[in-house]
């Protein structure tokens, strides 16, 4: 993450800012733009947060957002990928979600990038289980473990390749594997590319 300001700001000065690409973070004051996503951490935050979707959705019971800015308590965060639960999630008169998310996710999930510092992920985290976050994740897609901070307990290590990462209670029917998870970075030529090589 690379500081932008050091000057002390609102969250509502911050707001009337203009986005950034990547998205740009404001933490204890602070403007911190998230570094722009590469090969590993691209392929993860696509094919997990649609895992997530495929497994919470047609149960109504949570609903996972890439990129989605959350905004609470002086805070304005974006995690890779957020998750709400159901009944959380804020929808307007016709039914459609909401652009403005005025609360913590239920579960937070950080992907490190290269060159990184996994300790602004952790604070991140933190935050957010101090107000009202279930769970939170730190994946590390070239040490392919996942650091598990469940609200209200110590945190985990989750490294063994049939290992079942935890997830927050209302996303319990999930059962993903460490093999599962890090094995959708891998590129599997088909038949056709292998033949085409001779």
């Amino acid at each position: 993450m690379v500081s932008l300001s050091a000057k002390p700001l609102t969250l509502e000065d911050f707001l009337q800012q203009p986005e950034t690409q990547p998205a740009s973070e404001f933490i204890k004051g602070e403007i911190i733009q998230k570094p722009m996503p590469q090969g590993k951490h691209s392929r993860l935050q696509l094919k997990l947060g649609s895992f997530i979707n495929e497994m919470l959705e047609p149960s109504q019971l949570g609903m996972a957002f890439p990129e989605l800015r959350c905004t609470f308590a002086g805070y304005a965060i974006v995690p890779d990928i957020s998750v709400i639960a159901w009944d959380r999630i804020p929808v307007d008169e016709d039914g459609t979600i909401q652009n403005l998310i005025p609360f913590c996710p239920d579960w937070m999930i950080e992907i490190l990038s290269p060159d990184q510092n996994p300790m602004k992920l952790v604070k991140k985290i933190l935050i957010g289980l101090d107000h009202g976050c279930q769970m939170g994740w730190v994946v590390d897609p070239e040490e392919r473990v996942v650091f598990a901070y469940p609200a209200g307990q110590q945190p985990t290590v989750h490294e063994d390749p049939q290992e079942v990462v935890p997830t927050p209670a209302f996303a319990q029917g999930i059962q993903l594997t460490i093999a599962t998870l890090f094995g959708w970075m891998q590129v599997q030529a088909g038949e056709s590319h292998k033949s085409n090589r001779g």
